[in-house]
């Protein structure tokens, strides 16, 4: 069987690159097709009422993380992964028909709750295809289908310029459903244990003993402070992704078709480089030290300081996009070796609910900064805002280098 060729784990890394590539594109999209979409939907052009759109998407995915991590350590993932790509490509494909910003918002929301099932499920599958020398660079490679699907988003605002929102919409929709036929066929699961849910009464004990694993995670001092370190990035993370092509527009007098792309191209690529360094970095330091990767974290956090501080006070192109790069380059170093890290301190049945509860706290802190970026832009205070959040990067950094001590590069039990 294909899956059983020794070149399969690197296919699987493939096929869900592009499955990242359209998580991110799909969502991104709305963020820079702003300017369009009001001339259809008044309300789009209160930022605070934007804002709320694009946060209705980070708590109904944040919710439904730690549900789709638990679902994910005892089903077959590759059902969850085709599923959920299908379902949220429909809502892309649907946004295209919304008429009313009710309809987005209803749309925005079941996207949330259909993209949750992703990033658990396909992490914790790689993971499990790519361990020991592998894991961070093959994670790598699959992040950076985010990031280019975060640049291409970008992109939204250029073909809604000359198309329309509606037609960016209907495309990106039914190429993502087009796509989950392909996985239907070609993707495979991998368990690194036994789950015995086709016996009679199974079931119900793998959801018990899925609840038990809750009070295990929980019952580490190294996840809770896994949990504060992937939540502190995301304040500054969910930030620029959602914010930044809007302080990009505002404070270079740009129109929107221009600064999204440019906004969401600068960040991804700088990311993109990162990722690749750092699944590179990480991979041979933890062979030489048990903290390589969290060192690699490290660096990566460090990197984003200064960056949040150009774009917060920057008023020139070459003082923000220098901005832009530096906090790309430093968040890809940081955002490659979570699952790789997470796998240092929690067993293969409990790794995607144990990145769901990250997603959770994780996404939850990008959902209340989004919120309140809406409204500093409002207000003029975006800027300032972006500065201070690196006083949060800070602590996340301290508490990361002196509680996390793996004791091993693979927890296997």
């Amino acid at each position: 069987m294909m899956k059983d060729k020794r070149y399969y784990p690197w296919l699987v890394v493939f096929m869900l690159w592009f499955v990242a590539l359209l998580n991110y594109l799909d969502r991104q999209m709305l963020s820079t097709m702003k300017p369009s979409m009001m001339m259809d939907i008044a309300e789009l052009r209160s930022a605070e009422m934007f804002g709320a759109l694009m946060a209705v998407f980070l708590w109904i995915y944040a919710i439904m993380s730690p549900v789709s991590g638990l679902i994910a350590d005892r089903i077959n993932r590759k059902w969850l992964i085709v599923g959920s790509l299908f379902v949220w490509s429909a809502v892309t494909l649907a946004m295209g028909y919304a008429t009313t910003y009710n309809q987005l918002y209803a749309l925005r929301a079941i996207m949330g709750i259909s993209e949750a099932f992703y990033i658990p499920a396909g992490l914790s599958l790689i993971a499990d295809y790519h361990q020991g020398k592998t894991r961070s660079i093959a994670i790598g490679i699959h992040t950076t289908g985010i990031y280019l699907g975060q640049a291409f988003g970008g992109f939204g605002a250029t073909i809604a310029s000359h198309f329309s929102w509606q037609l960016t919409f209907h495309s990106f929709g039914l190429i993502g459903i087009g796509y989950s036929v392909i996985l239907l066929l070609f993707l495979h699961e991998k368990k690194g244990y036994d789950v015995e849910a086709s016996r009679q009464g199974s079931l119900r004990k793998e959801f018990s003993a899925a609840f038990k694993g809750l009070g295990v995670l929980f019952g580490n001092i190294a996840f809770w402070v896994l949990l504060f370190y992937f939540s502190a990035p995301s304040f500054p993370g969910w930030a620029v992704k959602n914010w930044v092509p809007t302080l990009f527009a505002d404070t270079l007098q740009m129109d929107m078709s221009q600064a999204g792309p440019l906004a969401t191209i600068t960040i991804a690529m700088s990311s993109f480089i990162g990722v690749l360094l750092g699944g590179y970095l990480s991979d041979r330091w933890v062979l030489r030290h048990l903290k390589g990767r969290i060192y690699t974290g490290v660096i990566g956090l460090a990197l984003t300081i200064p960056a949040l501080i150009l774009l917060g006070v920057g008023q020139s192109f070459p003082v923000i996009l220098t901005g832009g790069m530096l906090f790309g380059l430093g968040f890809g170093l940081f955002d490659v070796n979570n699952m790789p890290i997470l796998c240092q301190f929690v067993s293969p049945r409990y790794r995607a609910t144990g990145y769901g509860l990250m997603n959770l706290v994780g996404i939850s802190a990008g959902a209340i900064i989004t919120e309140f970026l809406g409204r500093s832009a409002d207000q003029g205070h975006m800027q300032r805002d972006f500065a201070l959040l690196a006083i949060i990067v800070v602590v996340a950094i301290v508490l990361q280098l002196v509680v996390l001590k793996p004791k091993t590069v693979n927890m296997t039990e």
